[in-house]
């Protein structure tokens, strides 16, 4: 499997382990780490000075709006905030939310996409895409008056699995309600349109997408963002603040929700990663990770012991993450054995997605600590060798 399909700005910095815990965060790429070496000598504040650092950084930053937005899809009128990661994106949407507003959301989420959101109709994880879309359709078609919000995953973070995004975007709007997609686990993996998908609103981090500084990203329509109180308040919020308690005209567009200095850094190498995603064979870089999924799902039918889980079905879409169930064996304690006798980073637990997790284990509590599961995921840096690794190192510990 040739390693050509990707440019060198897409290629991983360090080695000398074999780390299939892309999920959780990964790893940097040459291209976000070169972009903050070469704004370094320049860097400054942002939107707060007329000298060289600043005009240079200002230009840098918007620069990086802009290319996040070509990178997204973004269409005429949608704004792109700056956050810190897709928990802290999600917040501020729900912060933003018209009053009265319901949210519709699937109990198979993610913490950050299923703690937030308020007036909540959770609905049971699905068995099928097409249960999903049904469950929305069931779901909005019962509703009455005032605003509504679907939350969905792109891919969960357990399984990998790719959600039905367009269908339920469809049916969404068939009913008169906006959506938004978790993207944490999907841009990494797969490109990302909201102009294809139809979807109101996108969230995600960097450090899932190769560039581990700190900042994410809040993408799509401007009216309800600009109707809510700044999610921050503080400077670069406020246009203009007068001698009167209350008296403040806040800025509208992004800065409205990006108080304080931004994470210059973060957004530019963030900005960096995308161009060079952008500019590479996406397709290419897919069929390769499909094959090193397939590789992966493949070999542990023969790793007594262990068996994958899933939502929809062993055989549906899914990107380069696979869970595994141990019974009467304690995850933690298979993937401490992997790290410290192979030099293996995996991850175990719950994956803060309690009720899924405990769901596929056929766990019960509520103590967040019980049942659990070994998740291994992979992107850009993972080589066949890194499979058999693993595949090799799981034979060793559980027989």
């Amino acid at each position: 499997m040739s390693l050509a399909v990707q440019s060198a700005d897409l290629d991983v910095i360090g080695a000398g382990f074999v780390h299939l815990d892309y999920a959780a965060t990964a790893p940097c790429v040459r291209a976000a780490a070169d972009a903050v070496n070469a704004l370094l000598p320049s860097y400054g504040s942002v939107h707060r000075g007329t000298g060289p650092r600043s005009q240079t950084s200002t230009l840098e930053y918007e620069r990086a709006r802009d290319v996040i937005a070509d990178f997204l899809g973004c269409r005429p009128g949608d704004q792109v905030v700056f956050t810190r990661n897709t928990t802290d994106a999600l917040n501020l949407l729900a912060r933003a939310l018209p009053p009265g507003t319901t949210t519709v959301v699937f109990d198979g989420e993610h913490h950050a996409n299923l703690l937030p959101w308020p007036n909540q109709l959770r609905l049971p994880a699905p068995a099928t895409p097409e249960e999903a879309v049904a469950a929305v359709d069931r779901a909005l078609s019962d509703l009455r008056g005032g605003p509504v919000l679907l939350a969905v995953t792109g891919a969960s973070n357990v399984t990998g699995e790719v959600w039905p995004v367009r269908a339920l975007a469809e049916v969404a709007h068939a009913h008169g309600a906006r959506i938004v997609v978790d993207a944490a686990q999907l841009a990494p993996h797969l490109a990302i349109d909201l102009r294809e998908i139809d979807a109101d609103y996108v969230a995600l981090s960097g450090h899932k997408l190769y560039a581990p500084f700190g900042a994410g990203v809040l993408a799509g329509r401007a009216d309800w963002l600009d109707a809510a109180p700044p999610y921050l308040a503080g400077g670069g919020a406020s246009a203009a603040v007068g001698n009167e308690v209350g008296d403040v005209r806040w800025q509208t567009g992004p800065a409205r929700h990006e108080g304080g200095t931004p994470n210059l850094l973060g957004a530019v190498s963030l900005a960096a990663v995308c161009a060079a995603l952008a500019a590479t064979d996406r397709t290419a870089l897919h069929d390769r990770e499909q094959q090193l999924l397939a590789q992966l799902r493949d070999g542990l039918r023969y790793v007594p012991g262990a068996s994958e889980v899933s939502i929809f079905g062993p055989w549906r879409p899914r990107v380069g993450i696979v869970s595994i169930a141990l019974p009467g064996r304690d995850p933690s304690g298979v993937a401490t054995r992997l790290a410290d006798d192979f030099g293996i980073g995996v991850r175990a637990g719950l994956f803060c997605a309690h009720p899924l997790v405990r769901r596929l284990t056929g766990a019960t509590g509520n103590n967040g600590c019980e049942g659990g599961l070994l998740r291994a995921s992979f992107g850009l840096g993972t080589t066949p060798a890194d499979i058999d690794s693993l595949l090799a190192a799981l034979h060793a510990v559980l027989r």
